[in-house]
């Protein structure tokens, strides 16, 4: 585990060495420690559990509210070294873990029945895209890119300006090619242009979004949220900007990710390859 993925952990005291061996064998906890035998000062205890990940406290530590406010949403774990737990406001606690009760709009989003859903790139895999989403219910299909796609009849798809589907789509989903036309395709201009309700998705590759400029977007509410499935670099920090968003989900890159199609993948290479060397012509060739 790297060091941006260390947990942090406050201990109030110094416990026994067999303790601390426990810790640090684990190798997964960024510890501190209030190294004397004589109780943590409050001000100490409010600077060692901000944003820990857990605490390690004793009796005589006690847990209330301020304490909970300080450390705040990472604290997982409290653990003591005693039977008793009074020293433990466990009401306030309660209210800090596990799950809430159910409440109308919790967890709710925007659904694809009915909507309006944008393909920048209607190729192969936007085409791929379409086909899965229309069960759903999907009301319009846009798509846009250098000219018309007869197999957009398929999937009953209109062809427009880039500028017509990105203010008219519910769902706006990236599956072109980076090319020079492309780079940072996605900035400022573009997000100002969609709804304030609409959700963006990123399948292509990562240099077609200005990211600093979706942050800005999602941060200030200029669209509701995002789906990245590429970025740049990959993978992302861990300490990027965009992985701070509740509105914004990020995954590595795992669309290909099937055993199946990696192996198709695999053999598509190998093909291309000794294609290549033979002078036959190549099953996947790019042509510039």
């Amino acid at each position: 585990m790297s060091a941006q993925q260390m947990l942090k952990v406050f201990v109030t005291r110094r416990i026994p060495q067999e303790g601390m061996k426990i810790l640090k064998k684990a190798g997964m906890c960024n510890l501190s420690v209030w190294d004397s035998d004589e109780p943590v000062p409050l001000a100490e205890l409010l600077k060692g559990v901000a944003d820990a990940h857990g605490l390690l406290c004793l009796l005589s530590d006690k847990i209330d509210a301020e304490v909970l406010n300080a450390a705040g949403p990472n604290l997982k774990v409290i653990s003591t070294l005693s039977v008793g737990f009074d020293h433990l406001a466990i009401d306030e606690i309660k209210k800090r873990g596990g799950w809430s009760t159910w409440k109308p709009l919790w967890l709710c989003g925007y659904g694809l029945s009915g909507s309006t859903v944008g393909v920048i790139g209607l190729g192969r895999i936007g085409l791929a895209i379409a086909r899965r989403l229309k069960p759903f219910g999907v009301k319009r299909l846009l798509y846009t890119g250098r000219q018309p796609k007869p197999q957009a009849q398929e999937v009953d798809g209109e062809y427009v300006p880039l500028d017509t589907l990105v203010r008219e789509s519910d769902f706006v989903v990236v599956s072109c090619s980076l090319a020079p036309d492309t780079q940072s395709l996605c900035d400022k201009t573009f997000f100002s242009k969609m709804k304030k309700t609409s959700i963006f998705i990123n399948t292509s590759r990562g240099a077609v979004v200005n990211q600093e400029d979706l942050f800005e977007a999602l941060s200030s509410g200029q669209i509701a949220a995002a789906g990245l499935d590429v970025t740049t670099p990959e993978p992302l920090p861990t300490n990027h900007p965009l992985l701070t968003l509740k509105n914004c989900v990020v995954l590595p890159h795992i669309g290909s990710a099937t055993y199946s199609t990696r192996g198709i993948m695999s053999a598509l290479t190998a093909n291309n390859l000794l294609a290549g060397l033979t002078g036959s012509e190549m099953p996947s060739e790019l042509k510039l």
